[in-house]
């Protein structure tokens, strides 16, 4: 679907160009802008390089199975029926983590082996549908909680801001908000779908 969005964005600018004669900034804009993507990348690339590898050494010298205990309390609570300190478990603790970071794209291929063993542990009948704890892992991912907004400071501190920190009480509050609203939606939505099956 993005990629039709996109190719309809890029085709109603060419219109509107050619409409109102403004070919040659339109030419202009898009080389200027292409460059600062690639500018973007390689600053995002090196942020998420860092904290990808420092996962990657916390997931080989085991801290992430300790880290999947310390959560177990908590998450158990959250991914009803997933073995503790399974593989499920732990690469849901890596996931949420790297989100509590701030790493937005390096959590993404945790997320995605999260909800593979998921899916192992669950065996559900019918793989074309999402489980309750799928559906809950997709929904911690989106409204994730964020002690260091990694990604906002690295996009801050490239355009110039002399403190790219000092957002951190206002991604705290809307975070913790925005979490909280999404865990009781996907709780109270839980209980209406066992109700309507009873």
């Amino acid at each position: 679907m993005m990629k039709y969005i996109m190719t309809g964005l890029v085709a109603a600018a060419f219109v509107f160009a050619a409409l109102t004669g403004r070919m040659e900034e339109l030419s202009t804009s898009f080389l200027e802008e292409c460059g600062n993507a690639v500018q973007l990348a390689i600053t995002l690339t090196g942020v998420i390089v860092l904290w990808s590898g420092l996962m990657r050494v916390a997931q080989s010298s085991g801290l992430t199975e300790k880290l999947a205990a310390l959560a177990a309390p908590v998450l158990s609570k959250l991914f009803g029926g997933l073995k503790r300190g399974g593989k499920a478990m732990q690469y849901i603790t890596l996931n949420i983590t790297a989100n509590i970071l701030g790493l937005g794209n390096a959590s993404t291929p945790f997320g995605i082996a999260a909800m593979r063993e998921i899916e192992r542990e669950e065996r559900s009948p019918d793989p074309q549908t999402a489980s309750a704890n799928m559906i809950t892992l997709t929904v911690m991912n989106t409204a994730s909680l964020q002690l260091i907004p990694t990604t906002a400071a690295a996009l801050r501190l490239k355009y110039g801001s002399a403190a790219p920190m000092e957002i951190l009480p206002c991604v705290w509050i809307s975070s913790v908000c925005t979490l909280a609203a999404a865990l009781t939606c996907c709780a109270v939505c839980r209980r209406a779908e066992r109700r309507r099956r009873l």
